[in-house]
């Protein structure tokens, strides 16, 4: 999962829209996503909040499919601290190598796990300021944890969520943290658990960084986005 940035990747031109969302519009918005995939999931894998939590400190500056294709053999042998921790770190490169800057993020993954165990039982905390206090632990990890792991409506603001949120627009902010508190202040019952994913799954396949697909977007006629794509020409 990427983090999120200040700039979409090739599109300078877009920008928010000045005007501010009424609650209807964020609503309809919100209930076509909903009617498109119910329940949506992150499509990280994992087995328990341990692993959830691992697997997302490996993914920043990564790709989820990239994340999972080396944790399931991880995750196999150590699905709990105790376990990680009997790995080893060196043993623990050596499964996450394909994962970019994986060794930093291998000396994380065991000091997080030390952390763990000596300050939690060896339990994942469900409380913010104790997950981002772990190493490798950010705003972003711990929303997302809080989120799957213990069904609080947290806003993870990654790449995708930034980007849409800026360019719709939803919750237009120039930091990923004024994004987060937009979405938190506008998103309305009961989409508020699901939000993220929802617009997660819009980034990373509709809306997409270098083109977005707006001949398809389930959304488009709620969308200010200025310079909206046609559908590709196709003999």
């Amino acid at each position: 999962m990427a983090e999120a940035g200040p700039k979409r990747a090739g599109t300078a031109k877009a920008k928010p829209a000045a005007r501010a969302r009424k609650k209807a519009e964020i609503a309809e918005i919100f209930r076509r996503f909903q009617a498109i995939e119910p329940e949506p999931k992150g499509e990280l894998e994992h087995v328990n909040a341990y692993t959830l939590l691992v697997a997302v400190v490996l993914s920043a500056q990564a790709t989820d499919a990239g994340v999972n294709k080396a944790t399931r053999a991880l995750f196999a042998l150590a699905d709990t601290p105790a376990k990680m921790l009997a790995l080893g770190e060196e043993r623990l490169r050596d499964l996450i190598k394909t994962i970019g800057l994986f060794r930093t993020k291998a000396k994380n993954v065991i000091a997080l796990s030390e952390a763990l165990i000596k300050e939690h039982g060896g339990d994942v905390p469900a409380d913010r300021e104790a997950l981002v206090r772990l190493p490798g632990v950010g705003r972003k990890t711990a929303n997302v944890v809080l989120n799957m792991a213990f069904g609080e409506a947290t806003f993870a603001v990654d790449t995708h969520v930034f980007r849409v949120s800026n360019i719709v627009p939803i919750a237009p902010g120039k930091t990923p943290e004024a994004v987060e508190k937009g979405l938190d202040a506008l998103i309305p019952e009961p989409y508020r658990l699901h939000a993220h994913h929802w617009l997660i799954l819009h980034g990373r396949y509709t809306c997409k960084a270098r083109k977005p697909e707006c001949w398809r977007c389930p959304i488009t006629d709620l969308c200010c986005y200025a310079h909206k794509t046609h559908q590709p020409y196709t003999k």
